[in-house]
């Protein structure tokens, strides 16, 4: 009976300590972040529309003992992520050590009150509040700098962001919290670099005219990413991961 009781207890102990080590990512962000659904496609290309976001490719750098939500969303920006209640969802659902991944910084810099922010200010507020309460709850947040956008200068280099400040900020967020950082706007400019004017438009939203009956002259996108632009922003994500040694980089392929 003793002896049955303790392989009984063996057996409860091995299962808790493979539930102990699943892990369990939610992001927050904007629309290179985001998922995109296959209604998204239809309504804005049709069917092999090749938008997607970074964070939507990452599952395929994890074991499955990892569970992503990407909860980011198209056109929002640090302020309108909350005031529109998406973060209340997210932070609802955190629990002890999960992982927030935050990007946000393009739609920060838009003129429209319902999105805009200032770097050194309201920027700072939203972003130091979604560390906080990330905290509070026992999670573990890691800052992410926005990636780069396709535009080169006449000899062929890449230009600096619109938004550097606001990357600036997070950089500066990070150190001053001692928050994880990947710096994505620094690798991802080294990435279009890599392959330069003509080729980096492969990473980007790219598409000819003709392609697609909604988009009879084609797009021409610097911002957005091709599914090839996401999953190698996405490969430079699981670097930095690598690069901080995080207890969740052990669970990358």
């Amino acid at each position: 009976m003793k002896k049955r009781i303790l392989a009984l207890c063996l057996v409860v102990l091995l299962f808790a300590f493979k539930e102990q080590k699943k892990i369990t990512i939610y992001s927050i962000g904007d629309s290179t972040m985001c998922d995109y659904d296959q209604r998204y496609l239809d309504g804005f290309g049709g069917e092999g529309y090749p938008i997607r976001g970074w964070m939507q490719m990452m599952p395929q750098f994890f074991t499955d003992q990892v569970t992503i939500h990407n909860m980011a969303r198209s056109g929002r920006s640090s302020k309108s992520f909350k005031d529109e209640g998406w973060w209340q969802k997210v932070i609802d659902a955190v629990k002890p050590g999960d992982y927030m991944f935050i990007m946000f910084g393009p739609n920060d810099e838009k003129p429209d009150t319902l999105r805009h922010t200032d770097p050194q200010t309201t920027y700072r507020q939203y972003l130091v509040g979604y560390i906080k309460e990330t905290r509070a709850k026992g999670g573990i947040p890691v800052l992410f700098t926005s990636i780069t956008r396709r535009k080169f200068d006449k000899e062929g280099k890449v230009l600096p962001d619109t938004f550097e400040p606001y990357a600036a900020e997070v950089r500066k967020i990070a150190a001053e919290m001692k928050v994880p950082l990947v710096d994505l706007n620094v690798k991802s400019k080294a990435l279009v670099q890599q392959y330069g004017p003509e080729d980096s438009k492969k990473l980007y939203l790219y598409i000819e005219p003709g392609k697609f009956t909604k988009l009879p002259k084609g797009r021409k996108d610097d911002t957005h990413l091709s599914g090839e632009g996401a999953t190698e922003i996405a490969g430079l994500a699981k670097a930095g991961l690598k690069e901080l040694k995080l207890p969740v980089a052990k669970y990358l392929k």
